[in-house]
């Protein structure tokens, strides 16, 4: 026999050399491979094998083969070996853990890892039960050295994560491992504290002999590494007892440069446990002296290296934890005073604050908005005074430097280490700026006057420096001696004006009208009115902190016009003298952000802008006649703010005169005999809008059709623009005075009638004819009309494009490049503006004009007639628009009750028929369910590949806008809240809890009116009933996950007492199998699918035989369990278990079904068997009834042994 191990081992030496040497062909190393795993699978000599293998004579590699031999036997054959041989092997590698390793230094970590699982993959198996004295043996190891201890540590780490992290087990015997290792925590504690106290002294007495220290060293970090991974589940008590001794341990440790990583690390996790209170308590230990000057003194070494980086961010972390339990402590039920050391503490934090890395800035934002909203701590002189030191930080930090890319802050280093590219950096920040704008606005709330101050100095700082457009990457490419984004004046400008948007927005609510600011406020606005610049990302700036300080304009009427001026001179904006240039974004956004100031303004202060109603209309009808620069969009943007105005008129006849006149020239237009002939046939829209005709980009004839396209946009702005704003008084006698009441409902809600009503009538037929002709486009004839310039003209822009696929657009890009930059992308733009702009018009008239809107003559039919035409060839991106702006906000949202039953059921009924979409998906399902040979024949492009990910994502995100509208038309759903607070639960018991992973209770979604009105109709309800079970087996798993929770089983109840057929019963419920077939995989669709396959089979059972049989063909079901839980099902009088071990068994029963993800399904099954119960109750032997004292108080007497 030892001869054959012998050749054996040779054959096993030469296979692993071949595979291992990258000079052998891809050939042989399969053949080597296919060689060793077929040993490991069927060889009787695995074990003499691997020992001889392992031997430390061996080369690493071939040693870590052996040992993955022996691994390999113990996970997958150690059910079917006899005692004798698994005692055998438990000596084998408890003699290779104490005399098959080398030193610790010299020794592979990968040899250790291999061993350590060895040991663990044993411990799984036996531990406690038949192996009690396994932790002994574990500590007496550690007396033959450290690389014994290691391996020791690595142990016990490796049985941590294995039962309590990834619970790679089965239930019981991680519940016998966790329960013996909770008994015995204490004893494993105080060794694991030893062996720290132990090597730490010993590394500390040894420095400078290289050989000793570095071994004591790797021992004190296996320590380390093995505490985390207990202190984030053993109860608070070992934590914190000895007066918090580890604590204090690892706070010491955080000056050894070799330690300080994994101390932090550990104290982190410590510090970061939630749990009840009173057990938190001890925490503030950490705010005495001798804890926070190590932390402080740790913070304040300054090498620039990686690791210490590291360190830092897990220091600050540590920082931000101790912030938290301090938030939760003072002034809870548990009596914390505040510490005596808190400015200590809040120094520490700011010094972070400060730090040059943005990382290491944002980590502490959480804990400064904890510290300035909390109630006791934010009225602390100490906390008063920082949230002062704050603001004058967040003067440097929100400004957006440290591009990785860049060498033009010290903060660029650290992000180059955080970040990948610029695009990445750019997101974080832009999320990083957001919340440190909360965090100012809580610190303006404490310090109102000094933030305001501190906004004051930085306002005419930024006015009084001269513009500095940075060195040559800085400047804009398209605009000579103009700023780019990058621009250090404009990065400051900017930075300044979030910091006054949050001071404005805060100084409000903090302080009574008569301590505001308004003088000095004033002062500055003038100054900013007065400030002149033609660079447009600086003027964006300016416009943005006239819009901040407008609302202190109310109490100094005189400056309105002034303001209004300013902004007007913005709306005609632009830096090129020549007209004919193209602008960039930048000219663009200015211009627009100028309109959308003058709309808030005039949307958010009407009343007090009333006095200049006419100035401003005088203005706005000379910029329309003399300014050939104005783009349609901005005229209809100040039209809009002369409709919001109006509405203060508050009299119907003469807001209605304004409006007639208004609208008369687009009235005009829009009804015209020729606009009527281009609207209502496709072949002349085309001509019309020049799509037929070949262009190119160096023509410079008068654009007509260009004109013509102008002509339609502005119709379609201005319509929107007055639908969406006209409105009645919001005060129900100042309406009545006015003349906007009507009459009144039969419950007595007032019926209004809105201004532009008259005019929107008059508009209406050609709007729904442009619907209609807009969907005819994509009609095969007319796709065929177009030219060849514009062929791609109904396709998505790149930008949508890039939207849908996650896609960033490069930072600079966005600002410098032009708006459109060829015919077909202005050609894209204006169908995918019409198409959006024609929704829009109709969503906001159902909101607006209500009753006059649903009382409109065959409204039903005309929009059928007009938005549903053709559907079958529009598009899925032109389809999401239609369904998430039209028929939510108008149909839905909108509709009174009263037209449910008129209008919204014979449009919705056919719209539900339609979006189906199972179509859709089969097509996604092939194109991912093509074998392999036929994969490798088919040579796809680049961009064939990228259009089938655009079209998936689209299907995938209509699904989900279909899914969403079933969902707000049908479900009203009551969320309860838990009352229980999360901090206050035990992790103990959170622990056991979580891996039951109990099923969801019964979803308590009720239907809405308009849901009770569409399950009246057959047709209707069967729609949606089969498109909600039908996506469930969608590739979704965020629409399956919602659609089973809320929808499917609200709806299908509705329908459970009537006569529905076996055959969709029984399609119902094998749907969702079926989804567990492809969502199974996923632990929170699981749940809720089992749920609702739960509730269907025990409500639809009894009366439908047929769902025993689909039981039935689950693979591996158990035909006797089915039968039991049948059996307690239908028989009243069965013994009813309880709920939860009900959905267990249940969950047993379909288990069969749940399909295994990709990374899953051809992986070897790992069997642990159960062994004998380690806490079985002994039942008692008392009869109850024949005992004298049967009382409750008896009953929980401390002398009744029952």
């Amino acid at each position: 026999m030892a001869d054959q191990v012998a050749a054996m081992c040779e054959q096993l030496i030469k296979a692993v050399n071949v595979i291992m040497d990258a000079e052998t062909s891809h050939i042989y190393r399969l053949e080597a491979l296919k060689f060793c795993e077929e040993f490991k699978e069927t060889n009787s000599f695995c074990v003499p094998c691997g020992v001889q293998l392992a031997d430390k004579s061996q080369p690493a590699v071939v040693r870590h083969f052996g040992l993955q031999i022996l691994e390999h036997v113990i996970k997958f054959r150690w059910n079917n070996m006899q005692q004798q041989e698994k005692v055998q092997l438990k000596e084998c590698a408890m003699q290779l853990l104490s005399k098959g390793t080398r030193s610790i230094l010299e020794e592979e970590s990968h040899i250790k890892d291999v061993l350590s699982r060895i040991i663990v993959e044993m411990i799984k198996r036996e531990w406690p039960q038949h192996w009690p004295d396994m932790l002994k043996e574990m500590e007496a190891l550690t007396s033959e050295g450290e690389a014994q201890t290691e391996l020791v540590m690595l142990i016990l780490l490796r049985l941590a994560e294995d039962v309590i992290t990834f619970q790679t087990l089965p239930s019981q015997r991680r519940r016998d491992i966790q329960q013996t290792l909770t008994q015995n925590m204490e004893s494993i504690f105080s060794f694991l504290m030893a062996i720290l106290h132990l090597n730490v002294e010993d590394y500390r007495k040894l420095k400078g002999s290289q050989e000793h220290e570095l071994a004591h060293c790797r021992v004190a970090v296996a320590t380390l590494n093995t505490l985390a991974g207990y202190i984030d589940w053993v109860s608070l008590v070992y934590i914190t007892t000895g007066n918090c001794q580890l604590l204090e341990m690892l706070c010491l440790l955080l000056s050894e440069p070799e330690l300080q990583l994994e101390a932090a690390e550990c104290l982190l996790i410590a510090i970061s446990r939630k749990g009840k209170l009173e057990d938190r308590k001890p925490f503030m230990l950490l705010f005495d002296d001798v804890a926070i000057h190590y932390i402080l003194s740790a913070a304040q070494a300054v090498e620039v290296v990686e690791r210490r980086y590291i360190f830092l961010k897990r220091l600050c972390q540590v920082l931000c934890a101790l912030g938290g339990q301090l938030c939760s402590l003072v002034g809870s039920d548990v009596e914390v005073d505040v510490p005596a050391n808190l400015n200590k503490y809040i120094e520490a934090l700011l010094a972070f604050t400060t730090h040059s890395s943005q990382f290491l800035k944002s980590s502490t934002l959480a804990t400064w908005g904890a510290l300035f909203r909390h109630e006791t701590l934010s009225k602390e002189a100490v906390v008063v005074e920082m949230a002062i030191k704050y603001l004058r930080a967040s003067m440097t930090n929100l400004v957006k430097t440290g591009f990785p890319s860049r060498d033009d802050n010290p903060s660029c280093h650290h992000s180059r280490v955080d970040f990948d590219s610029d695009e990445d950096f750019n997101t974080f920040f832009n999320s990083f700026r957001a919340q440190q704008g909360e965090v100012v606005r809580s610190a303006c709330r404490i310090v109102p006057l000094e933030a305001f101050q501190i906004a004051a100095e930085w306002l005419q700082y930024q006015i009084a420096s001269p513009i500095d457009m940075g060195d040559a990457t800085c400047k804009s490419k398209t605009a000579e001696g103009l700023c780019s984004i990058l621009s250090p004046s404009v990065v400051q400008w900017d930075a300044m004006t979030v910091f006054m948007e949050c001071m404005t927005t805060q100084i409000f609510k903090s302080l009574e009208e008569e301590k505001l600011p308004i003088d000095q406020s004033m002062e500055l606005l003038q100054a900013v009115l007065n400030y002149d610049t033609k660079d447009p990302l600086i003027l964006s700036c300016v416009l943005t902190n006239i819009s901040a300080l407008f609302p202190f304009v109310i109490h100094r009427p005189h400056f309105l016009p002034q303001v209004l001026y300013k902004l007007f001179s913005a709306i005609t904006f632009d830096v090129a003298q020549d007209n004919k240039a193209p602008r960039t974004r930048a000219v663009k956004n200015v211009r627009r952000h100028a309109c959308s100031s003058i709309i808030k303004i005039c949307r958010d202060y009407s009343q007090f802008i009333l006095p200049c109603f006419d100035m401003f209309y005088n203005h706005v009808k000379k910029l329309f006649t003399s300014d050939a620069t104005l783009t349609h969009m901005e005229k209809c943007s100040l039209m809009e703010s002369l409709v919001l105005i109006s509405n203060q008129f508050k009299d119907f006849a003469k807001q209605k005169a304004f409006l007639d006149e208004l609208m008369a020239p687009v009235v005009t237009e829009w009804t015209s005999d020729e606009m009527r002939h281009v609207l209502w046939d496709p072949a002349t829209f085309l001509s019309f809008v020049g799509a037929d005709q070949v262009v190119t980009e160096q023509s410079t004839d008068t654009d007509t059709a260009g004109l013509n396209r102008g002509r339609l946009s502005f119709c379609l702005y201005a319509m929107l623009g007055v639908v969406k704003r006209a409105h009645w008084p919001a005060d129900l006698e100042e309406a009545k005075a006015g003349g906007f009441v009507v009459s009144y409902t039969s419950a007595g809600t007032p019926i209004y009638r809105n201004p532009c009503t008259a005019q929107f009538l008059v508009m209406l037929p050609n709007l729904l004819a442009l619907i209609r002709t807009q969907n005819s486009l994509f009609l095969p004839e007319n796709l065929a009309r177009l030219s060849e310039t514009f062929s791609r003209a109904h396709e998505m822009m790149d930008a949508e494009k890039n939207m849908v696929l996650g896609l960033t657009q490069h930072l600079l890009s966005t600002y410098d490049s032009p708006v459109y930059r060829t015919n077909l992308e202005r050609m894209q733009g204006f169908f995918n503006m019409l198409y959006d702009n024609c929704f829009h018009v109709l969503g906001n008239a159902g909101m607006s004009l209500q009753q006059e809107f649903y009382t409109i003559e065959r409204l039903a039919e005309e929009i059928a007639g007009s938005v549903f035409v053709s559907l079958d060839h529009v598009p899925d991106h032109r389809l999401r628009p239609m369904i998430h702006i039209l028929v939510c906000l108008c149909l839905v949202l909108s509709c009174p009750p009263e037209y449910y039953d008129s209008l919204l059921c014979p449009l919705l009924g056919p719209l539900f028929a339609y979006m189906q979409l199972n179509v859709k998906w089969q097509v996604i399902n092939q194109r991912t369910s093509i074998n392999d040979e036929d994969e490798e024949e088919v040579v796809c492009q680049e961009s064939q590949v990228t259009q089938e990910m655009l079209e998936e994502q689209l299907v995938r995100l209509l699904t989900r806008e279909v899914l969403d509208f079933l969902t707000v038309s049908c479900i009203s759903r009551k969320a309860h809240e838990a009352a229980t607070n999360k901090e206050e639960i035990d992790e103990e018991d959170m622990m056991m809890d979580s891996v039951q992973s109990s099923l969801p209770a019964q979803p308590t979604a009720e239907l809405t009116e308009l849901g009770k009105c569409l399950m009246k109709h057959e047709n209707i309800y069967m729609s949606l009933l089969t498109l909600s079970f039908t996506s469930l087996s969608w590739k979704d798993t965020t629409n399956c996950h919602r659609t089973a929770s809320i929808v499917c089983w609200t709806l299908l109840r509705q329908v459970v007492g009537g006569n529905l057929l076996p055959e969709a019963v029984t399609w119902f419920y094998t749907s969702v199998l079926r989804s567990l077939q492809v969502h199974g995989q996923h632990e929170v669709c699981n749940s809720t699918l089992t749920q609702l396959a739960m509730l269907i089979y025990e409500n639809l059972r009894p009366r439908y035989m047929e769902l025993k049989a689909v039981m039935t063909q689950i693979p591996n079901i158990s035909v006797e369990a089915l039968d039991q839980y049948d059996h307690r099902l239908m028989d009243p009088n069965a013994q009813k278990v309880g709920e939860k071990k009900r959905k267990d068994q249940f969950k047993k029963l379909i288990a069969g079904t749940v399909g295994k993800a990709l990374c899953q399904q051809f992986r070897k099954e790992v069997h642990i068997r159960n062994l004998p119960s380690l806490f079985k109750k002994p039942k008692s032997d008392k009869d109850i009834l024949k005992t004298e004292a049967i009382g409750l108080a008896a009953l929980f007497s401390p002398d009744n042994d029952l």
